[in-house]
């Protein structure tokens, strides 16, 4: 469902998003429209340097939310894009794994510049989402930001904050300028931000519990990100429900476009500190005020289940070899894929499908599949990592064996990136029948 026209002003966007979303409920045109949503690719600024003028950037921004997008697990969400810059682009949702329309590069021409589009979007999973423009970098004048999307669980989750802590590169010239991901980076430096500050400040009291839903919205670098002095518990991983546990040494190590959502219950005031492989640096400052008044928290319980399957059944799996970023292998750049090309792989709904993903690149290749989570095997595959994943960075000459259940018919995309920030990024797709 998908309509196209004039790029109109903000109050406008907002009058129509709802008066559309009314037709729709009162017309009886399927399921009811239960939330909206109103998005603008735009220019930008960030405040990177102190007292130097604002570097410019684009983004991709809700415009009715003051502070996060928040939407609830089984929402069937009315979109309306609108197209505030000059390239045609469109929205790229992570996480999202309805069959749907809004896939740009499988059928469906992007936004041209000052068009709007609205369409239909259904909300099945709870989860961390992300939606952005790393699809598009061939038509990037600007290094763009993404949006996080929170999709709240239908019943309640014990903590006391819920916080979103979007990690984000950027490479800066002498002048104050950014160069876009996919170029040649010479002569910059690489300067981190948390949701667009050079320095995030988060307050607590003592013995809060804490939900950080930290995403690495970098395009290019792995990254840890440590809370000092604290236990940190992964809860969720790429927007899925994870078995708790505590992460190694404190720190959370993020591909480019992961997420990771870990429970800290506030103890003292610490600092955040980001690796990238290089150096270490300071991003932030937890400020914990007051004295424990409470006995401390149990362990926190499981969030609750996205309903992915329980079990896969690897004896009856189908099987394929992917070879990440090959020429010979299919691979193309965004700008030139097209879904007459062969597939890498095609699978009947239901079946089980085992990947073995190689990496013949001399640096890391971050892998993310659209459409589905992956289970993560054991060397031996004989069982799995008691997480789901969407997205997996893996080592130079590695292979790497991840399963998942076919459930989602359709044409799905798969990337494949290496972690230089000049090396393009690369797309093939895979059928689900």
């Amino acid at each position: 469902m998908t309509t196209r026209i004039h790029a109109p002003h903000r109050r406008e966007v907002l009058a129509g998003l709802g008066a559309s979303a009314a037709g729709l409920i009162v017309g009886g045109a399927g399921p009811s429209v239960t939330a909206q949503l109103a998005l603008q690719a735009r220019p930008a600024t960030l405040a990177l340097r102190p007292g130097q003028p604002a570097t410019s950037i684009w983004e991709l921004a809700a415009v009715s939310h003051l502070r996060d997008v928040r939407l609830k697990r089984f929402d069937r969400c009315q979109v309306v894009f609108s197209n505030n810059l000059p390239v045609p682009i469109a929205p790229v949702w992570y996480s999202l794994h309805a069959p749907m329309a809004a896939d740009p590069l499988r059928g469906r021409a992007p936004a041209a510049p000052d068009a709007t589009e609205t369409s239909i979007i259904s909300v099945p999973n709870a989860g961390t989402l992300l939606a952005d423009f790393r699809l598009f970098e061939h038509r990037l004048q600007q290094p763009a930001r993404a949006l996080p999307i929170i999709v709240a669980e239908t019943g309640p989750v014990a903590v006391d904050h819920d916080e979103l802590l979007l990690i984000q590169e950027w490479r800066l010239r002498p002048d104050g300028t950014a160069v876009p991901p996919g170029q040649d980076p010479k002569d910059t430096t690489p300067l981190y931000t948390i949701n667009g500050r050079t320095s995030f400040e988060l307050s607590a009291s003592a013995g809060e519990r804490l939900r950080l839903r930290f995403i690495n919205g970098s395009q290019r670098s792995v990254l840890a990100i440590k809370l000092e002095n604290h236990e940190v518990r992964v809860m969720a991983l790429d927007g899925q429900p994870a078995e708790p546990f505590p992460a190694r040494n404190g720190a959370l190590v993020l591909a480019p476009g992961a997420r990771a959502d870990a429970f800290v219950d506030a103890a003292s005031s610490a600092p955040f500190m980001l690796h990238d492989g290089k150096a270490v640096r300071q991003v932030g400052h937890l400020t914990v005020s007051g004295k424990l008044e409470r006995a401390p928290l149990p362990p926190p319980q499981p969030l609750p289940p996205n309903d992915l399957p329980e079990k896969l059944d690897l004896r009856a799996a189908l099987r394929f070899d992917v070879a990440l970023g090959t020429a010979d292998a299919g691979w193309a750049r965004p700008a030139t894929f097209s879904t007459a090309s062969a597939p890498a792989f095609r699978a009947k709904t239901g079946r089980t499908v085992v990947l073995a993903l190689q990496n013949p690149a001399p640096v890391t290749t971050v892998f993310h599949l659209h459409g589905h989570h992956f289970r993560l095997l054991d060397k031996l595959d004989d069982g799995w990592k008691p997480y789901w994943l969407d997205t997996l960075a893996i080592e130079p000459g590695q292979t790497q064996r991840i399963a998942f259940a076919a459930t989602s018919p359709g044409r799905w995309l798969i990337e494949s990136v290496v972690t230089d920030w000049a090396a393009p990024r690369l797309v093939r797709w895979y059928g689900v029948e």
